[in-house]
């Protein structure tokens, strides 16, 4: 099996990157991705430690997240099997991943980030649910945020017959937000058709 070892024979076989999917990274909170985020009750966090990676998948019954300002989310740690995978990760390495996802929609938004944890109980308290609160809360300090490319969920028909949530950020809405010429209906309205020869 041959390998690809470098870099540069990786770009070989790709080419070079979009500019748009650069373009499109923010390094804080936006008005949409804050209503985007909002609306999400389900992530992935994925982390790395001296142990190796993990990918946790992490919900709750509103927001998966709380977002404390434009540069830091909180994710509380509800109770679980008590591995404890991703928070030694993140106590010994603190770089960390999430993608979030909303029943309905094909885009995916993606936080990568750094993260430590607090057992602060200010912290852990005022996240109380039904009597109950978590043991500790994940802080987040965003380091760049972006939509994901539509296709993975679109192939995958991961949500099936669910309808896209009324008024949620579409991607041209992130493109627009980040540059005011770009025409973001027209993405949107031709994005189904542009992804169809290019979906596998």
């Amino acid at each position: 099996m041959k390998v690809i070892e470098t870099l540069d024979a990786l770009t070989a076989v790709y080419g070079e990157v979009s500019p748009r999917s650069l373009d499109k990274v923010v390094t804080a909170m936006t008005p949409l991705y804050r209503k985007w985020i909002e609306a999400s009750k389900f992530c992935v966090l994925t982390t790395v430690g001296d142990e190796g990676t993990d990918g946790s998948p992490r919900g709750d019954d509103g927001p998966v997240v709380r977002i404390a300002d434009a540069h830091t989310l909180m994710l509380p740690d509800w109770r679980g099997n008590n591995r404890l995978d991703s928070l030694r990760n993140i106590v010994t390495d603190g770089r960390v991943s999430l993608m979030f996802m909303v029943p309905g929609d094909t885009n995916v938004v993606r936080v990568n980030g750094t993260a430590v944890l607090t057992d602060d109980p200010a912290v852990t308290h005022s996240f109380e649910q039904k009597g109950r609160h978590p043991r500790t809360v994940i802080v987040i300090t965003i380091g760049e945020m972006y939509f994901q490319c539509a296709k993975a969920v679109m192939r995958s028909q991961l949500w099936g017959e669910t309808p896209r949530p009324e008024g949620h950020p579409t991607a041209g809405d992130f493109v627009c937000e980040v540059d005011e010429s770009f025409d973001g209906k027209a993405y949107d309205d031709g994005y189904a058709e542009y992804a169809k020869p290019r979906m596998w």
